[in-house]
């Protein structure tokens, strides 16, 4: 990319999970200033304090980047869930040593003159599609990540949903009919626990199939391995079922999906679009259309940075 203006206003995002901490600077346009992109791992074996230096450096480093003369006009924090708005703290399901972390308040304390604002990170994919990628001109949205886990969030009438909490749209915690499914939050048959990448990847293990990683399950689907080929199926048959609930309950337009799991095959969203199709008798419910993120990896921070750039949306 050229290089950033000097006069531009950046927000700096940064975007927590279950694997990985990255961080970027993002201007008013929604362009992610490469240099200052930096990544540090996470991981569900990971100590508290791993963690915090892992988000002091990313954040440390993004902040370092900004040009000479260009304003950082504040921090957007987009995090796997559950989250707690009110208090900046996050919980996330995959990183089980962080409980009631003050995420926002750690992030306060490295940026002290930004304003920084948390939401999930479903939401924020949400945003950063509804902003500069597939979602662009659509109203009635609902963003997805199929990933180490499954997050979502939702614009309805051109304005993000986010309830008290701030886990509204966390569509990986709705249950699935006919798959049982134990899931980490407690429940059974959550779509999580069905189809994100390492569940997929546990079922095709349990039928015999001898591969370990989405990665090699991917090739294994393209190789036509039958149990490779019954996981994909699976996985994105629970899709399909979730979308089809959630189309049904606030009657969406679009819904798109990113995450590095969404992209093990062409299949998955054969499969989700097959299962939607089922709802013969209810036209708006088969209207939704299914689509890739068009931001690849970098829809997470620009989604993190559009709760400062386009703060009017978020609730």
């Amino acid at each position: 990319m050229l290089p950033a203006p000097a006069h531009a206003a950046f927000a700096l995002g940064l975007d927590f999970g279950g694997t990985k901490v990255e961080a970027a600077l993002i201007d008013e346009q929604g362009t992610l200033f490469t240099p200052s992109r930096f990544r540090a791992l996470t991981g569900s074996t990971a100590s508290s304090a791993e963690l915090e230096a892992s988000v002091t450096a990313v954040v440390t480093q993004a902040a370092s980047s900004l040009p000479a003369g260009a304003s950082l006009v504040g921090v957007g924090i987009g995090s796997a869930g559950p989250i707690t708005v009110a208090s900046g703290a996050i919980s996330p399901l995959n990183v089980p040593v962080w409980r009631d972390f003050a995420l926002a308040g750690l992030v306060s304390s490295l940026v002290p003159h930004a304003p920084v604002r948390l939401r999930l990170d479903g939401l924020c994919i949400t945003l950063a599609e509804h902003w500069v990628g597939a979602g662009q001109g659509v109203q009635n949205l609902m963003g997805m990540i199929v990933s180490t886990g499954v997050g979502g969030g939702l614009i309805l009438d051109g304005r993000t949903i986010t309830g008290p909490s701030g886990n509204a749209g966390h569509i990986g915690h709705v249950e699935v009919g006919g798959f049982d499914d134990a899931c980490a939050c407690g429940g059974r048959g959550c779509l999580e626990a069905i189809a994100s990448g390492p569940k997929t990847v546990a079922w095709a293990r349990r039928q015999g199939w001898t591969g370990s990683t989405g990665e090699e399950l991917a090739a294994a689907h393209a190789a036509g391995d039958p149990i490779a080929v019954r996981a994909v199926q699976r996985s994105g048959d629970a899709i399909g079922h979730a979308i089809a609930s959630a189309t049904n309950l606030v009657d969406l337009d679009l819904v798109a999906i990113g995450g590095g799991f969404s992209h093990v095959s062409p299949a998955l969203f054969d499969a989700a679009r097959i299962a939607i199709a089922e709802r013969t008798a209810f036209e708006y419910a088969r209207r939704v259309r299914i689509t890739h993120s068009a931001l690849s990896g970098e829809g997470p921070l620009i989604g993190a940075a559009a709760l400062i750039h386009r703060a009017s949306m978020v609730a």
